[in-house]
């Protein structure tokens, strides 16, 4: 899998352990464990956004590459029917 798949897998888990977690602080009116939910909440969904944003930059790199290969293709072409 590739590794900004799985940031942003494992963004998205603890997003949902903070959610689970601030909930249990907020009905049990532990602030210490609301307050450690928020953070986790807060870094899951971090994660998760900069999974996507490298996702789509590697996938905006792949075809620039290609691109590129069918261009340098394209030239060898022309020169060859010349």
């Amino acid at each position: 899998m590739k590794d900004d798949l799985k940031r942003e897998i494992k963004g998205k888990v603890d997003n949902i352990k903070g959610r689970v977690k601030e909930a249990i602080g907020s009905l049990s009116g532990n602030k210490r464990t609301q307050a450690e939910g928020t953070a986790e909440r807060v870094a899951g969904s971090a994660n998760e956004k900069i999974g996507e944003v490298e996702g789509k930059v590697d996938r905006a790199f792949e075809r620039d590459s290609d691109r590129s290969v069918d261009r340098s293709v394209g030239v060898h072409e022309e020169a060859d029917d010349e």
